[in-house]
């Protein structure tokens, strides 16, 4: 692989937009801090963001990355409407990063009939003409990227916000540290002659074989998601994945039949050293089993001190896997023809 075949086949440039991730957080941080974020809190019983692709995955990762400091649930809606709870106790997070996400805005307007309690965050359109009908507060962040390319802009202005609204303590040092880590890893990844560059290497691994992603539930089942969505749209590629421990409990007894097929899988552990350490030894015990199928099987281990840290290191592990897959399955990474096509075809009704 050389930069003039990047260059080819990739030139809307997913790959300055990956490579320039650390710096969208950085200014994702700083709007998240200006943001007028004023919403009445006493009172909240749960919070609600709703949005689809790669503007519901940014709350995937709040609702993980949260679950042990939130004291009241969080859920993430994909879908027109909102569930029977919402009501005027609830937070209701309106997330589209064009604006416009057809189910996105049916969701605020449900939200607006039941009175809930709505923070907005989009680039414009007509959640930003919601927002300021109803007079509720909306985050502006900038445009121009593919939703997949903006997940800085989609998480850490909400992370502060919530923070700022003293929903959440303080998260400003795991902040600072996963933004140096991010700029660290990012010097690495994106340089195509580093020794140690393991997205790289791991991309070429999974070219022509079916990737299976296994993770903690805890905290990383988003990060699972993250991964697989990022094959799909980047490399055009499909994947699979599951979280332990409940694949053991359902999964792991599929691992038998179709050997010809499974020959053609690699499995990919996605590791974190936070992990409940029975999760960590039903990891060691699945992988034993599986690579007597399996055509391959490997880990990728998060790094850093914070959670925040371990779960973005691994992100953005995975985003460069699937960017560089792209170019190695001779495909441009920024097109998803085929969404554009569906949404054309759902216009006509």
């Amino acid at each position: 692989m050389t930069m003039d075949e990047i260059k080819r086949l990739d030139p809307k440039g997913m790959y300055r937009w990956i490579a320039e991730f650390p710096q969208q957080a950085e200014t994702a941080v700083k709007i998240g801090t200006k943001a007028a974020v004023r919403i009445k809190t006493a009172g909240i019983r749960n919070i609600v963001l709703t949005g689809l692709g790669g503007s519901a995955i940014g709350g995937d990762l709040l609702r993980s990355y949260l679950a042990d400091d939130l004291k009241v649930p969080f859920i993430v809606n994909r879908s027109y409407q909102l569930p029977a709870f919402v009501d005027r106790n609830t937070l209701v997070i309106v997330s589209s990063y064009s604006g416009n996400t057809e189910e996105t805005i049916a969701a605020h307007k449900d939200a607006i009939r039941r009175k809930a309690r709505v923070l907005c965050i989009s680039t414009n359109g007509e959640t930003a003409k919601l927002a300021r009908r109803n007079k509720q507060p909306w985050i502006q962040i900038p445009g121009g990227l593919s939703p997949r390319a903006a997940l800085g802009y989609s998480f850490f202005p909400l992370l502060v916000a919530l923070q700022r609204l003293k929903l959440i303590k303080s998260k400003s040092r795991e902040i600072v540290e996963t933004i140096a880590l991010l700029k660290e890893s990012s010097a690495i990844f994106s340089d195509l002659a580093s020794l140690q560059n393991e997205p790289l290497r791991l991309a070429g691994e999974l070219k022509g074989r079916l990737p299976v992603f296994y993770s903690p539930a805890d905290h990383f089942d988003a990060v699972n998601v993250r991964w697989r969505g990022q094959m799909a749209e980047n490399a055009k590629q499909l994947s699979y994945g599951h979280v332990l421990p409940e694949m053991n409990h359902n999964e792991l007894v599929g691992w038998k039949s179709l050997r010809d097929l499974m020959r053609q899988m690699e499995v990919v552990f996605l590791s974190d050293a936070g992990a409940h350490p029975r999760v960590a030894i039903r990891a060691k015990i699945t992988a034993g089993v599986v690579s007597q199928y399996a055509a391959k099987v490997t880990e990728v281990q998060s790094r850093g001190t914070s959670l925040l840290a371990r779960m973005f290191y691994l992100i953005h592990f995975g985003d460069w896997v699937s960017f560089y897959l792209a170019i190695l399955n001779n495909e441009d990474p920024e097109p998803v023809a085929v969404i554009d096509y569906l949404k054309h075809e759902l216009a006509k009704v």
